[in-house]
């Protein structure tokens, strides 16, 4: 008996030691409050299509490990398949780099509730995401009056409608590439331009491409900038 544990501990620890880490290893560990049973997968996006890259069986206590080789930060997803026949509220999104990152949530509110800890770049994220919502949140309102039926239906009233929507629009799209122009040291900058406002006027998207530090200019997003840019151009 005493073998046998004798023999299970060492392969854990071949397994645990195993992984060589790099200056470019990205560790993702955290804990899942409320989860006995489920399967945690770790997704990117490489090109066009959700790719897997690693997945855990997690029972107990709810936590997790996952650790990859990174080319350059970017945005992964941290998917939990609770086997409840139910989409909502089951993926993460994050911002990947070099370096541990800590996920704490809730099974219940998994994706709502998540404290997201070590990473930098998803830092900024969370400081884009949170003036953005405000436009949104406005966006929401404006909808709202459209359908009102108390809302008068004369010109003078809807043309006034039209423009507040129209001025919001402008006000987001102005602070997401003063955003990235502002961080050009952050591998933010060229997520915000190419995923949030790539119908920008060229000319600013440009601006912030020519801005990106050397570093920042030749990670993933910074690379897909450039090439979206000459593309529009010879188009």
């Amino acid at each position: 008996m005493k073998n046998a544990i004798f023999g299970i501990l060492s392969c854990l620890i071949v397994v645990s030691c195993g992984y060589k880490e790099t200056q470019n290893t990205m560790t993702v560990t955290g804990k899942v409050k409320g989860l006995k049973k489920g399967t945690l997968y770790l997704q990117h996006i490489p090109d066009t299509s959700l790719v897997v890259i690693d997945s855990i069986k997690v029972s107990g206590d709810g936590s997790f490990l996952f650790q990859t080789e990174l080319e350059s930060p970017e945005i992964f997803y941290l998917y939990l398949d609770k086997k409840d026949n139910n989409d909502i509220n089951d993926r993460i999104t994050f911002f990947g780099e070099p370096g541990t990152i800590t996920i704490n949530t809730n099974w219940n509110t998994f994706d709502t509730k998540a404290k997201i800890e070590g990473s930098k770049t998803h830092k900024k994220l969370e400081e884009y995401r949170k003036v953005m919502s405000r436009f949104n949140t406005t966006n929401l309102e404006i909808l709202r009056a459209v359908y009102d039926p108390e809302t008068p239906q004369d010109s003078l009233t809807q043309d006034s409608i039209q423009k507040a929507s129209e001025n919001n629009i402008r006000r987001g799209y102005l602070f997401a590439l003063n955003f990235a122009l502002n961080n050009k040291d952050s591998h933010i900058a060229p997520f915000i331009a190419l995923k949030e406002v790539p119908d920008a006027n060229i000319i600013y998207l440009d601006s912030i491409s020519h801005s990106l530090s050397p570093e920042v200019a030749q990670g993933k997003y910074g690379r897909a900038l450039k090439e979206y840019l000459e593309e529009q151009k010879n188009n």
